[in-house]
C-alpha cells in the first residue's frame, strides 16, 4: 500500500506547534540568571568570545602553510608554493587577529581597557606569532623524523605526516603553546581541544615539550599543563602525565598554575597505559613499562615495570 507523504507537511505554524516563544523566553531568563551574578552583562553588540569554528579554519590554513605540499590543496604545484604560503598566511593571520582581539577585550572587560592599547597588543601578538612559525616548522620536522624512526611500520615521513594522530596532535600543540605563552590562553585551549577531538590525545597548551617528541598510536594520552618533556621522548597510547594532588587556597579554591605534573628527561620511553602523577622526575634514558602507576621520581637509566614495583612493595611490607 502506498504511503502518503502528507504527514511530512506541517499541520500548524511551527512556532505554535513547538511553543517556540516560551522556549526563547525561558532561555533568555536562563542566560540572564547566569550573567548577572558574575557581572557578565554587557551592552548589546557583536560576539564576545572567540569562535571555535573560526579557529578550526585558521589552524587548518596555518598547517597547510607549514607543510604546503603535504597538507595544502591537492592541485598545488611546487613552483607556486611560496605564493600559496604567503597568501594563505595573510588570510589566516588576519582571521587570527580578529580572534585575538576578542580574547584580549574579554580578558580586560572589567578594567575599562583602552581600545588603542588593546589593538596594539593584538597586532604585536599576531606579528610575533607569525615570526615564530619558521621555528615551529623546524621543531615539527624533528617530531616527524622521530615518529618515522620510532615506528618500524612507518614507510615514509610523508605517511607519518599524513596519517599519524600523534603528529596531528603535536602540530596543534606547538601552535597552541605559542599562543599560550604569548598571552591568549583561551585561544590556545580551543586549538588544543580541536586536536583532542580529532585524535583522542589531550595535551594542555601550557605543557613544555622539547624536540623529537613522538606519541605512537596516541588514543587516551593525557599531558597536563605544567608537564615538562625534554628531548627525544617517546610515549604510547593511554599514558597519563597528570597531577597527584591539588593545593587549595585559604578560601577553599584550587590554586591555579602550580607545578604539579611530571618532568620527563631526555630519551625516556613510556609504554602504554602508564600513569605518572605529581611533580616527579623521570631520569634520562629511563623506560617506564606498560600499566605502571608511578608517583615517585626515578633516577636516570631506570627500568620500571609492574613486577618490579610489586616486588618493592612486598619487600617494604616485610618485618
Amino acid at each position: 500500500m502506498a504511503i502518503s507523504a502528507d504527514y511530512l507537511l506541517p499541520r500548524h505554524n511551527p512556532a505554535t506547534q513547538w511553543n517556540i516563544r516560551r522556549v526563547v523566553d525561558e532561555l533568555h531568563a536562563a542566560r540572564t540568571h547566569w550573567r548577572e551574578p558574575q557581572g557578565r552583562n554587557r551592552e548589546k553588540g557583536g560576539r564576545e568570545l572567540p569562535s571555535r569554528d573560526a579557529l578550526h579554519g585558521i589552524i587548518r590554513l596555518i598547517c597547510s602553510a607549514l607543510f604546503p605540499m603535504r597538507l595544502g590543496p591537492p592541485d598545488l604545484r611546487q613552483e607556486s608554493e611560496d605564493y600559496y604560503v604567503g597568501h594563505t598566511l595573510d588570510t589566516a593571520l588576519n582571521a587570527l587577529l580578529a580572534q585575538v582581539r576578542l580574547e584580549l577585550h574579554y580578558a580586560a572587560r572589567h578594567s575599562q581597557p583602552d581600545a588603542e592599547v588593546l589593538e596594539r597588543q593584538a597586532v604585536d601578538l599576531v606579528h610575533d606569532f607569525a615570526a615564530a612559525l619558521p621555528k615551529i616548522r623546524t621543531l615539527l620536522d624533528t617530531d616527524v623524523l622521530a615518529a618515522y624512526h620510532g615506528d618500524p611500520a612507518a614507510r615514509s615521513v610523508d605517511e607519518v605526516l599524513l596519517c599519524y594522530p600523534g603528529v596531528v596532535a603535536i602540530i596543534h600543540h606547538r601552535l597552541a603553546h605559542e599562543l599560550y605563552t604569548r598571552g591568549v590562553p583561551l585561544l590556545a585551549r580551543i586549538v588544543a581541544e580541536i586536536a583532542h577531538s580529532e585524535t583522542g590525545i589531550d595535551i594542555h597548551p601550557g605543557a613544555q615539550i622539547s624536540g623529537s617528541f613522538f606519541i605512537d598510536h596516541g588514543t587516551g594520552v593525557v599531558i597536563g599543563e605544567t608537564a615538562v618533556i625534554h628531548q627525544r621522548v617517546r610515549i604510547y597510547q593511554a599514558v597519563t602525565l597528570g597531577a597527584k594532588r591539588f593545593t587549595i587556597d585559604e578560601e577553599g579554591h584550587l590554586e591555579k598554575g602550580q607545578p604539579r605534573h611530571p618532568i620527563v628527561e631526555d630519551d625516556v620511553v613510556i609504554y602504554a597505559g602508564a600513569t605518572i602523577l605529581g611533580r616527579i622526575t623521570i631520569g634520562r634514558g629511563s623506560t617506564i613499562g606498560g600499566n605502571v602507576w608511578l608517583t615517585r621520581s626515578v633516577p636516570p637509566g631506570s627500568h620500571v615495570t609492574q613486577a618490579k614495583l610489586q616486588n618493592e612493595t612486598t619487600e617494604d611490607a616485610l618485618p
